[in-house]
Parts: C-alpha cells; structure tokens; sequence
C-alpha cells in the first residue's frame, strides 16, 4: 500500500464543505455526523471538523515574490488533473487567490499553481510540476 496523508481541519459547517469539495472538486465522501465529513482527497482522506473559532488567515509566507496563506494545504496534481481542476474552479465562479499561473519557469522545479479558499476560508493550493522529479529540489 502506498502511503496516504490524514489532514484535519476546521470549517464553519457541513453544508457548505460538502458543497466545496465533493460537490465542486468532485472528492467522494466519506462517513459523516453532524459535526464532521470525510472526503477522498484525490486519493488522501480529509476530515472537515465544524468549528467557531476558524482563525483568520495570515498572508506571511513569500515564494517567488508572491505572498501566500500559511497554513495552507492542497495537492501535487498531475497536468491533466491540475487543468481539469482549475476548469471545474472556473466553471464554479470559484475566485482564485493567486491566480493559475508557472513559477520558476525554464528552471528545476518549474510549476504551474494555483490558490483558492474553501467556502469556510481554508486556503488550498493546487500544483503540478513539469517534472516530477523536481518536486524535492
């Protein structure tokens, strides 16, 4: 069995992160109460925790001059799952915080990214690398 990663994180109801992630990006749910849900995170398992006391985001990371949520979380997508991605954010009106763009290109490491927020405010970055083998470099 290949490895997998378990990340839980606070939102402000079910409804509405049902409707972001399996609704929007397509990720299958998992068991569910009143109070959390799980998704299959593009093959990784994500527990959404209801919360009051979601705090507010801090823009305090810089990487190739742009200035990023942290935390955030997301996913290494291939090419293919990154544009059908982005396609299903954009048919969704769904508005990016960094917009969809290549970062260090022509160099190692060259990548396409993008940031959004989860309608409960969570950042999400989405990339995918031109080889990926660069991931670690």
């Amino acid at each position: 069995m290949s490895s997998k990663f378990h990340y839980a994180f606070k939102v402000k109801d079910i409804k509405s992160t049902v409707s972001f992630y399996h609704d929007i990006l397509g990720c299958k749910l998992g068991r569910q109460t009143d109070h959390w849900v799980d998704f299959n995170f593009f093959g990784h398992q994500l527990s959404a925790h209801v919360s009051e006391n979601i705090p507010p985001l801090d823009y305090c990371g810089k990487v190739d001059n742009l200035k990023v949520p942290i935390p955030h979380f997301g996913c290494l997508l291939s090419t293919s799952d990154f544009n059908t991605t982005k396609e299903k954010l954009q048919a969704n009106n769904i508005h990016f915080i960094i917009e969809p763009q290549t970062r260090y290109k022509g160099k190692k490491g060259e990548q396409q990214t993008l940031f959004i927020l989860d309608f409960s405010n969570n950042p999400i970055e989405f990339k995918c690398y031109a080889n990926e083998n660069d991931v670690f470099v």
